[in-house]
């Protein structure tokens, strides 16, 4: 394995989400959570520019979670790079928390923006990145889509917008899993072809593994000019652990000690 680092990175934060989840006694949004470890744990391991011990630093790289309900996929990388300590991230969706069900902007926490409502993530990530273009400030800013989230008429006008401003500083992600909340993506609004509509729309559309790690890094890699640059991640809703995997009553669920200890079991088998 040529980036083990990273694979034990996604590994912790699967755990991690475990704990927490089940910890929390609560309905989460595990399904979708599980599909971006790796695609977390190579942006928050290997891709952005941060500085742990100083979030606000204004030359870091911005990561938005435009799937804002993804947070069980967020906050524990956030934890593993330093950023949150464990102490903060076992406070999750108690009362008064900084850390909800769905992101709340807390530069300090490293939480650029506040989002839930889909859609609109994505639009406030070219917003960003057409501010740094005209500041010229070096960093970058990316932000994770889910499949389903394209659904939403705002993620197009902003790819318009963004391929028009030509921001070859802005990465979008998208978390192609092929579930959503009210079921697979092809029986609610089939899009079968992400890659060739962003390409449309002027961008430069990769396709990965969303779990390979070696292709995600080459993506991130990937020199892109006068284009924003989006990488189609092909993922496993509920990845890592078997009785999830593409069962679409994990998208929101409430864990059992049983089937926690049966996750768990899975996750720390060699």
């Amino acid at each position: 394995m040529k980036y083990p680092e990273i694979a034990a990175f996604a590994k912790f934060m699967r755990q991690k989400m475990l704990d927490i989840s089940f910890h929390s006694g609560t309905s989460t949004h595990l399904g979708g959570a599980l599909s971006m470890a790796e695609v977390m744990a190579t942006l928050y391991g290997k891709v952005l520019k941060f500085d742990m011990n100083n979030p606000r630093w204004e030359d870091r790289d911005r990561f938005i979670l435009s799937k804002g309900h993804g947070v069980l996929g967020f906050y524990p990388a956030l934890l593993a790079a330093g950023i949150i300590s464990e102490e903060k991230f076992a406070t999750f969706q108690t009362n008064g928390s900084d850390l909800i069900a769905h992101p709340v902007m807390n530069l300090d926490l490293g939480i650029e923006s506040s989002n839930g409502s889909l859609g609109h993530g994505i639009s406030m990530a070219v917003g960003i990145a057409t501010a740094a273009k005209r500041k010229n400030l070096p960093f970058k800013t990316y932000t994770l889509v889910g499949d389903g989230e394209t659904n939403e008429g705002s993620v197009w006008e902003a790819a318009m917008l963004a391929a028009h401003l030509q921001l070859d500083n802005l990465t979008v992600i998208v978390d192609y899993n092929r579930h959503q909340n009210d079921g697979a993506g092809k029986d609610i609004l089939l899009i079968d072809n992400m890659a060739e509509r962003f390409n449309a729309f002027g961008w430069h559309a990769i396709e990965v593994d969303g779990h390979n790690i070696e292709e995600i890094v080459a993506a991130f890699e990937e020199t892109v000019c006068n284009k924003p640059k989006v990488i189609v991640a092909h993922t496993t809703k509920g990845k890592g652990v078997s009785f999830m995997e593409n069962d679409n009553s994990w998208h929101h669920n409430r864990l059992t000690k049983n089937n926690y200890e049966l996750a768990i079991g899975e996750l720390n088998v060699e």
